[in-house]
């Protein structure tokens, strides 16, 4: 049975890579396709998109192009950025992602969790009444 093509609302992801960022925004839901609206016309987004497509230029060329580093975890993955390897920041450090197509319409920073989980560690001697009784060696 051959792999199931992924498509987007329809499209396929070279079709989508086709589109501009604003006829994308239309087929996203309303929360990303409000973002892509506001955020498009700022000057963060389009110098990230300009790394993106050098990334992508240098990808094709057969080297592995270093990760594309942003701070903003509120960016829309949109078409452009599939394929690329992108540093999400998560407080302390950039956490590498390789961009596929089912992740296009969502925020960079679902893909990147800023808090760790907590594990606990074992209780030590003292810490409990019956493990007072218990000697040390």
């Amino acid at each position: 049975m051959a792999k199931k093509e992924f498509t987007f609302r329809g499209k396929s992801v070279e079709e989508l890579q086709a589109l501009p960022v604003e006829e994308f925004a239309k087929l996203c839901n309303s929360r990303q396709r409000r973002t892509l609206k506001r955020v498009c016309q700022l000057e963060p987004f389009k110098h990230y998109l300009k790394k993106i497509r050098k990334a992508r230029e240098s990808l094709k060329a057969g080297k592995q192009p270093k990760p594309v580093k942003t701070h903003s975890r509120d960016f829309v993955v949109v078409p452009e950025m599939v394929g690329v390897q992108v540093g999400i920041y998560k407080g302390n450090e950039f956490a590498l992602v390789d961009v596929k197509d089912k992740m296009l319409g969502h925020f960079l920073g679902e893909f990147v969790l800023t808090r760790k989980r907590l594990v606990h560690g074992k209780a030590g001697i003292g810490a409990t009444r019956s493990s007072t009784a218990i000697s040390e060696r």
